[in-house]
Parts: C-alpha cells; sequence; structure tokens
C-alpha cells in the first residue's frame, strides 16, 4: 500500500482526490498547505508526492525547493493550472518528476502515480523492523518474535503511522485524522481504545507504545516487558 502525501489546499478537491486514490488502493495524507507538507514530509518516508504549485502561504516550488534540499527523494508530481514553459521547466529543474495540468481527470492522476511507482526505488524498502517486530508494509504483515500477528485494517494503520515515527511523538489528533476518514464521526476515546488493542496483540515481547500526556504517543525501540 503505497503511502502517498496529496499537497492542495482546495478542501473539495483535495477531499475527492483523497477518496478517488484510497479506492485505487493507494493509502493518502492530504496537506493543505506548504508548511504542513514540509513537516509531514519529514516524519514519513512518502512513496510519491502529488504537490499543488499555487499554495497559500509559499509557493510549490519553494516546497519542491525545500523538499528535495532536505534529501527527499520520492518522486514529486506537480500539479498546476500554469500552462507555461517556463513553469514547467523551472519546476522540472527543481526536481520535480511530473506534471500534470489541471483540470484532470482522477484515473489519470492515477495513472501517473502508477508509472512514477514503477520507477526503481520510488517506494521505500518495504520491511521495517523495530525491536522483535519486523512489519512489511508491500503485504501489511507483521511480526513479533517471528510470529506472525493478525491486525484489523485500523489497527494496521495505526501501527504503521507509530513504526514511522518510531521514537517521535505523535499526537492523538493527527493519528485520529490518518486512522479515520474525513467524513467518519470518532468517538473521543477511539484512539486509546485502538491503541490498547495494539498494545495486547504486540504483547511484552513488541516494542512498547508510550502515552505521553497531553502529547500523544510515541512507539520505543526496546520491548514493552522492559519499560
Amino acid at each position: 500500500m503505497a503511502r502517498i502525501l496529496l499537497v492542495e489546499d482546495d478542501d473539495a478537491l483535495a477531499r475527492g482526490l483523497t477518496a478517488a486514490l484510497r479506492g485505487e488502493g493507494y493509502s493518502v495524507d492530504p496537506a493543505p498547505d506548504g508548511e504542513t507538507a514540509l513537516e509531514m514530509a519529514r516524519d514519513e518516508p512518502y512513496a510519491v508526492i502529488t504537490l499543488d504549485v499555487n499554495l497559500p502561504d509559499m509557493s510549490g516550488f519553494d516546497v519542491l525547493k525545500s523538499l528535495r534540499s532536505n534529501g527527499c527523494r520520492a518522486p514529486i508530481l506537480m500539479l498546476t493550472a500554469r500552462d507555461s514553459v517556463e513553469d514547467r521547466v523551472r519546476g522540472l529543474d527543481l526536481g520535480a518528476d511530473d506534471y500534470l495540468l489541471k483540470p484532470f481527470e482522477p484515473a489519470e492522476l492515477a495513472a501517473r502515480l502508477r508509472a512514477l511507482l514503477r520507477r526503481p526505488a520510488a517506494d521505500p524498502s518495504p520491511i521495517i523492523r523495530v525491536g522483535n517486530l519486523e512489519i512489511d508494509r508491500s503485504r501489511c504483515v507483521i511480526w513479533v518474535s517471528g510470529e506472525q500477528i493478525d491486525l484489523r485494517r485500523r489497527e494496521w494503520v495505526l501501527l504503521e503511522r507509530l513504526v514511522v515515527r518510531v521514537g517521535k511523538v505523535v499526537s492523538k489528533d493527527r493519528l485520529a485524522a490518518e486512522v479515520f476518514g474525513f467524513d467518519e464521526a470518532v468517538a473521543p476515546n477511539a484512539i486509546e481504545v485502538y491503541i490498547a488493542r495494539l498494545r495486547r496483540k504486540l504483547g511484552p515481547q513488541g516494542p512498547a507504545i508510550r502515552t505521553m500526556r497531553g502529547l500523544g504517543y510515541v512507539m520505543e525501540n526496546t520491548p514493552a516487558a522492559e519499560t
């Protein structure tokens, strides 16, 4: 399940594209502006990034330049209503991999993403290890001390969100936004419930998930039994 960062300030368009891409089997994180996109890209090794040129806080070109200067190697697809050669050349020179002119059909966007993901090394290694936990992101399978553990879909998404940010505090609100859809009603204690389920399934040999009161949760590199 390739994870995509969708940088788009038009809320209606972002919702529509997110729903369409999730329907194609992608995991999508929407970002409404450049600063949010840069923060999310620092935390997550995205398989591909779609980046609108016109953003409310900074130019998409500035976001692109910052991403590349900070070592981001993910393929970047620029979305723009601008049809000038100068803009396309500028984006490609700054490190963009492809351009898609607005308006476009979601099917064309999905096809462009598939093409980018077929390129060698477009997606980060699917295998991640945290202590005794091994997670295969390509097959959505996990093992703890060699024993395969069954997870439900939302448990899997929550675990993956913590694993890719191991050692970093992830806020409850951010986890809720990534685990649940835009239009889903979320109970106030929903994340606590899923965290409790994950802890039970990972057991004492799995990595500890520590509650940081008032801040969120952090996955540690040590077994829960040692904390």
